[in-house]
């Protein structure tokens, strides 16, 4: 673990102005971002940061410009927040924001270029098919075969995801998960699901989790009390090197900054294969960010404070 990465160089929380915890927006995971946001803002404040909670409308860039918002600390999940839509327009506006930006963010949240730049990255990802018609899911279904996961291509929170151990019920997860765009047939991989988190060049210990009903679904991963997590992962040496290495390689490739949490899962050999990339993680009660960063013996303000300070601008930072 690198320290000195969360070591702050005793900055004054007024260097960083007044901050816009930016939050909710109208994507599907509107409650998942509330829950995150009020966790960052809580942080900030109490840290002594002039941090506002900030319900994101539409014009969200215009009201940070009218209030005299000096940064953003950007926690909105989905489409609209994360897919670099908000991320170009405080770029207009001239509005330093944390996390990825324009590119990585919208190259992160469709999941099938995702896939198609990890893997000519030459980090490994499940097989799959992009596909806009019941016809295309059949046969992608045909060639892929089962288990499979049919899922959204644009959305995250496992809203919309439905796992299929046949084709008895594939219609019925395409019509599910075609209501928010195009979709993904995708290999199911049987073994851990894990997580990675990066900040800055770091990978934090991974975190794998275990939910009781078998798929770690939005409920599993927001509400439900019988979710087991495990950190540090009870794995070999040389699989936790190498995911810690593909998550790197997957954060470059895709042009993140600052943080992100990218997800794994093992096939049946104990392979590692790249899910997916999220630029703006869940900061929940129930969250993994927060779990690998308490295992790397970090508290949840250093963390949000850590995000916010890569904001400073060179001037800034020399202040």
């Amino acid at each position: 673990m690198n320290e000195s990465l969360f070591t702050l160089r005793s900055f004054k929380p007024q260097c960083f102005g007044k901050v816009a915890v930016v939050m909710g927006g109208w994507s599907a995971e509107r409650e998942v971002s509330l829950m995150s946001g009020q966790q960052v803002f809580d942080s900030l404040t109490s840290a002594g940061v002039d941090a506002h909670a900030m319900d994101a409308g539409r014009d969200i860039a215009n009201v940070l410009i009218e209030g005299g918002f000096d940064r953003a600390f950007l926690i909105l999940h989905g489409r609209g927040g994360e897919d670099g839509t908000l991320q170009g327009a405080l770029e207009l506006a001239g509005i330093p924001y944390t996390g990825t930006g324009v590119l990585g963010s919208a190259l992160c949240m469709d999941k099938w270029r995702a896939k198609a730049l990890a893997s000519l990255s030459g980090v490994a990802t499940p097989k799959a098919e992009l596909v806009f018609n019941l016809e295309e899911a059949k046969s992608a279904a045909a060639a892929i075969g089962y288990p499979l996961v049919v899922k959204p291509t644009t959305e995250g929170s496992s809203i919309g995801v439905s796992i299929l151990d046949d084709g008895e019920k594939l219609s019925q997860a395409f019509n599910e998960a075609r209501r928010y765009g195009p979709v993904l047939v995708e290999q199911k991989m049987t073994g851990l699901e894990l997580a990675a988190t990066v900040i800055g060049n770091t990978v934090l210990p991974l975190v794998s989790m275990e939910p009781a009903s078998g798929f770690y679904d939005y409920e599993a991963k927001y509400f439900a009390e019988d979710t087991t997590y495990q950190c540090p992962v009870d794995l070999p040496a040389a699989t936790i090197n190498k995911i810690n290495s593909m998550a790197l390689q997957v954060f470059a490739a895709m042009d993140c900054r600052t943080w992100a949490r990218i997800d794994f899962m093992l096939d049946a050999s104990g392979e590692p294969h790249f899910i997916e990339c999220n630029t703006a993680p869940g900061m929940t009660s129930h969250s993994l960010v927060p779990i690998a960063a308490r295992q790397a013996g970090v508290d949840f303000e250093t963390v949000c404070m850590q995000i916010l300070s890569d904001t400073l601008s060179a001037e800034e930072l020399a202040a």
